[in-house]
């Protein structure tokens, strides 16, 4: 009888292994509940450094529209580049709609929602499904690597001067006070 009730046991915690591992949603599940304990808070001492220029980084959205960082010069822009496939991405996402929903009627403050594999009508639907606010871009033109070298999920902050005043590559938390404080901040500052 032990020896069923442990192989019973071991069935169960392998099958919970291979869920984590092999579905997406299941691996983000865990890991927003990681960040509700605590874990994954971002760091957002100002950082300010100077940024390649953001004339002609471009981002295009679902209908076409084409965003250039050079002409939002005087906002504060929240760039965050992601995939639907990537877990922590899809664990941040619900951290982010709510920061974006604290700001989305302020005009001195941008979000941008960058899918990193430039597929928009996946990434739109994910979003849809989901029930987030949130306006996906592809990426139009070469990125420095400054600001984005390629790990999921990145967050990028600039200042109103167009300076870079948080990166942070990896899951966060961004429905923390902290960041909504380090934002108002920024669209202070001159």
């Amino acid at each position: 009888m032990k020896l069923i009730k442990r192989n019973i046991v071991n069935i169960l915690f392998l099958t919970f292994l291979l869920v984590i591992i092999l579905v997406p949603d299941a691996k983000a599940f865990l890991i927003r509940g990681l960040m509700t304990i605590g874990f994954y808070k971002p760091n957002v001492e100002e950082t300010i450094s100077a940024a390649p220029n953001l004339d002609g980084l471009k981002f295009k959205d679902l209908k076409g529209n084409v965003l250039d960082l050079g002409d939002l010069k005087g906002k504060v822009i929240f760039l965050n580049f992601w995939a639907t496939w990537c877990p922590p991405c899809r664990a941040e996402m619900p951290s982010l709609n709510k920061l974006y929903s604290q700001f989305k009627d302020d005009h001195q403050v941008v979000f941008i929602f960058a899918d990193a594999d430039g597929e928009l009508a996946k990434s739109g639907k994910f979003m849809i499904s989901r029930n987030y606010e949130m306006s996906v871009y592809k990426v139009e033109s070469n990125i420095p690597e400054q600001i984005f070298a390629g790990a999921l999920p990145t967050t990028v902050i600039f200042d109103p001067q167009g300076r870079l005043s948080f990166k942070h590559e990896g899951i966060a938390n961004y429905a923390d006070q902290k960041i909504v404080d380090f934002i108002k901040k920024l669209k202070i500052s001159k």
